[in-house]
């Protein structure tokens, strides 16, 4: 077991003493802000993270091992942080599932980020945060983690970097020597497409309790590449005692829906426990619009899609407004209509009344519309 290189840790009382006096010196600021510029860690007004080490995981895809300051608690296997990376001078805030097991030694964790087509943020952690880097961090939040009456029997369905949940269970259950009957069926497009996929033929190889089924759905043909994708006939050939296990599912949206027909379908949805990096879209009309996007407080102008949410229109103009999950979970994006309409993308409700709450990860606009920005 490392030792924590902070003196804050070792006498938290007495350093909340001082601190209660030092304050008053320190007055407009606190004594944390000044102990942040000997070590952002140390600071106790916010929490930040040093970036240890990077990992390529695969070509798009990087883990990235952090070292989170004082306030850090302990988190759940499973469940996720908020991380926050300036880039061109904005501050963007993102999601990310903790990836290491809670029965570390080091008191460092890990996040693992793959590349997506247009994600400001995700590129620039796979390809630009190198070690010594700090970034913001929030605390360990999210309800995705095995009970503490753990399942007897439980089967985990990922697909490209839905992994990172599942991986961090599995971690933890192999590291406090309780690893159960496991079933893992997860998909990626090709062999070197496989997040942690050598970590995962060793846990097959090694432990005999768990059952790694890998799907390549485009290594081989197009046709035998179909047969690749979740059905229910593929499900009853790798896993034939489905019906009586805890499912725990994360990747892509498409996935996830199909899983929720079939558990649903079969009577058995309170079994299946779901994990979303997005939030799930209703259908918008065919006749929808977009319209002119004001922003009250900030005095600027952009037109925006029926489609595309408000945040990310707001920082397409150059603004940096507050948000946190993007998915409309944490509300931390929360804001006013003043006026003119938007559409909740999750369930396609029209917001036209003055005062409404919008959040705008997941609104769009619907005729033109100003909101308290």
């Amino acid at each position: 077991m490392q030792t924590d290189p902070s003196p804050m840790r070792s006498a938290p009382s007495l350093w909340s003493r001082v601190t209660a006096v030092t304050d008053y010196f320190a007055f407009p600021l606190r004594t944390s802000h000044y102990v942040e510029l000997v070590n952002p860690l140390w600071a106790r007004h916010s929490l930040q993270a040093r970036v240890e080490k990077v990992w390529d995981e695969t070509k798009d895809a990087r883990t990235l091992t952090l070292r989170p300051g004082v306030n850090w608690r302990g988190h759940r296997a499973g469940q996720h942080a908020r991380l926050g990376v300036p880039i061109g001078g904005m501050h963007y805030t993102r999601t990310y599932t903790i990836s290491s097991a809670p029965e570390r030694d080091d008191r460092c964790i890990t996040i693992t980020v793959k590349a997506i087509a247009g994600g400001r943020m995700s590129h620039h952690l796979v390809r630009n945060v190198k070690p010594g880097d700090y970034l913001p961090l929030g605390l360990p939040q999210g309800d995705f983690y095995l009970p503490d009456a753990q399942p007897v029997k439980p089967l985990f369905i990922t697909a490209g970097s839905g992994i990172t949940p599942a991986i961090s269970m599995l971690r933890g259950l192999i590291a406090q020597e309780r690893l159960p009957d496991t079933a893992h069926i997860h998909y990626a497009p090709h062999e070197f497409d496989v997040i942690f996929g050598a970590e995962l033929r060793a846990m097959a190889a090694t432990h005999s309790r768990y059952k790694l089924n890998l799907q390549l759905t485009r290594e081989i043909g197009v046709e035998s590449s179909e047969a690749r994708h979740f059905s229910a006939a593929q499900l009853e050939a790798l896993c034939p005692d489905w019906r009586e296990r805890e499912v725990y599912a994360c990747g892509p949206q498409s996935l996830l829906e199909a899983l929720e027909r079939h558990w649903q379908g079969a009577g058995l949805s309170r079994r299946l426990h779901v994990e979303r990096f997005r939030a799930a879209y209703a259908g918008v009309p065919a006749d929808a619009v977009g319209g002119k996007v004001s922003f009250g407080k900030s005095r600027i102008v952009a037109q925006g899609d029926h489609l595309t949410p408000l945040l990310r229109v707001a920082e397409d103009a150059g603004m940096n407004p507050p948000h946190g999950c993007r998915m409309g979970i944490c509300h931390t994006c929360n804001t006013r209509l003043l006026g003119g309409c938007v559409r909740d993308l999750r369930t396609g409700k029209l917001l036209n009344e003055v005062g409404a709450i919008v959040q705008t990860c997941i609104c769009a606009a619907a005729g033109d519309c100003e909101i308290d920005l």
